[in-house]
Parts: structure tokens; sequence; C-alpha cells
């Protein structure tokens, strides 16, 4: 898997960033929001965890899992001009709602016991009459859903527990969902087809 190029924050409307996006399923918008934002942000989810940031001693479990967060540095981070513009290239011009809010995050720490929850996965964005609470599905149109953003508020190296993405694995996804029709399905019958797909 090649790593993904960065995109100069400076400029993300350009062609660039299509093609990318066309050929790789994503792009990375390094800048995309103020350090200062970042750090605001990570602050809060510290909080959350109620693990001390300069104590690992007290970073008891491998994962934490964090719902979303609607204070205001996380709805800064989503609705900078960098990343509007990206959206309208990537979704078009009012075809998109601005959120002001974030989440769930999932915040990795170094632990001797694997998490359950490292797998590969398909996201899902939506739930179907019926569907037990939590039990998100997607379908081939991609429903309630224009793009899928991920944000770090740290550095991440490859030794940091990083999201992995499979490189153009958007190409291969269509045909898992299409048998699914509107209904689609949810993201854990998805899930290893989609693997095995990719």
């Amino acid at each position: 898997m090649r790593p993904p190029r960065p995109l100069p924050h400076d400029d993300p409307m350009d062609d660039e960033l299509v093609e990318r996006f066309l050929e790789d399923g994503f792009v990375r918008i390094e800048g995309a929001f103020p350090p200062r934002v970042a750090e605001h942000c990570a602050s809060l989810l510290w909080r959350e965890t109620g693990y001390d940031r300069e104590d690992p001693a007290s970073w008891k479990d491998p994962v934490v899992w964090v719902p979303g967060m609607a204070q205001g540095p996380f709805a800064a981070a989503v609705n900078t001009p960098v990343l509007h513009a990206a959206f309208d290239l990537l979704a078009g011009e009012n075809r998109w709602q601005s959120r002001y809010s974030l989440g769930t995050f999932p915040l990795r720490f170094p632990h001797a016991e694997e998490p359950d929850d490292a797998g590969w996965h398909i996201e899902g964005s939506y739930l179907p009459e019926g569907a037990p609470a939590g039990m998100y599905h997607t379908n081939l149109r991609s429903r309630d859903r224009a793009l899928l953003m991920l944000f770090l508020f740290s550095e991440v190296t490859e030794a940091d527990a990083p999201t992995r993405i499979r490189v153009g694995s958007h190409l291969d996804v269509p045909r898992v969902l299409e048998p699914y029709g509107e209904q689609g399905a949810s993201f854990l019958e998805l899930g290893p087809k989609v693997d095995g797909a990719s």
C-alpha cells in the first residue's frame, strides 16, 4: 500500500485533489485546521478518557471510545474555509450540510492486549426501519453520507495504531453493495465481504 501524498493546505481546490480522490478513494488535507484548534480538541478528548495525559500508567485499556463531541473546538475544526472548499469540490456546492460536532472517537493506547475492534470494516451511515440501535447500514448510493471524515488531533505514526485505509478499495465495494439494493446491509454483514473483495 503506497502512502498518501499530503495535500498543501493553502490550495485544496485543484484537479489533483479530485484525481486522487477518484483514484485512491480518499484525500489527506494537512493543515486543514489550526494547531491550536487541534490542541483544544485533544485536551477535551483526554478529559473524556479519565486518563492522565502525562502518566502512561493511567492508560488502562487499549482503546477508549468517546462519543460525539460538540464543543466549540470541534465545530471550528470541521468548518474551516479549506475544508468547506474541499467539500464543495468533492461533493458539489450546496450538496452537503455543515456539521457542528465530530465523533465517535476510538482513542488508542499502548497495551499488552490487542483491542477487539482492530479489523477491517465499512462505515455505516443510516439506520433502516426496524434495525437494532447502533447497527448502521451502507448502500450503493451512500445514503445519508456524502463524505466520511477522519480527523487527527495529534501527530500519528505507524507505531501509534493509526486508522488504516485500503487505497482503491472504493472501486471494489460497489459490486459488494449492489445486491443489497436501496435497503443496504449492516456494517457487520458487509465487513467480511468487503474485506474479501479488496
